[in-house]
């Protein structure tokens, strides 16, 4: 693997699994700067539906970018939006189906958004949904502080023993 700053050759350090990937940490032999690669095994073709109905391939980086964007200056790690990102990715591909529709996408993005950062969420989800004005905002935070309420809820209720 040529390293990203030099160009030059570098070896591993450190390699662990995440999730559906090998994560590898690597050192160039040159500049002495490391950096972290994943392996994974390469998909089938996935193509996304569009709302205007064009189709287009499945792009797992453009994926992680809107996640990164939704996680800035959040305490959100590297490795958690990666995780979140390779769950969405096998999500897609069990469904079993060549082509799935954007919404789907967005719809599975920010149901693992919700549970990990609230302001990640509202990010994504403003951008996502298209968010026009403030009231359509403030109608989300209330329905996310909703869902929030009862899911709070629920793990206080006794669970039944049988």
């Amino acid at each position: 693997m040529k390293c990203p700053y030099c160009q030059g050759p570098s070896h591993v350090v450190d390699t662990r699994e995440v999730s559906s990937a090998i994560r590898r940490r690597r050192e160039c032999d040159g500049c002495r700067e490391r950096f972290t690669t994943y392996e994974r095994v390469a998909s089938a073709n996935l193509q996304v539906v569009k709302s205007d109905n064009r189709r287009e391939d499945f792009d797992r980086e453009k994926l992680t970018r809107g996640l990164r964007l939704a996680c800035v200056k959040r305490p959100i790690s590297a490795d958690t939006i990666e995780e979140v990102a390779s769950a969405v990715e096998i999500q897609l591909y069990r469904m079993g189906k060549s082509e799935v529709a954007g919404p789907i996408i967005g719809e599975l993005v920010m149901n693992h958004l919700r549970k990990l950062d609230d302001v990640a969420y509202v990010r994504f989800a403003s951008v996502y949904r298209r968010f026009t004005d403030l009231e359509v905002l403030v109608s989300e935070i209330e329905r996310l502080r909703d869902q929030k309420m009862r899911d709070e809820e629920q793990k206080r209720q006794m669970p039944l023993g049988f």
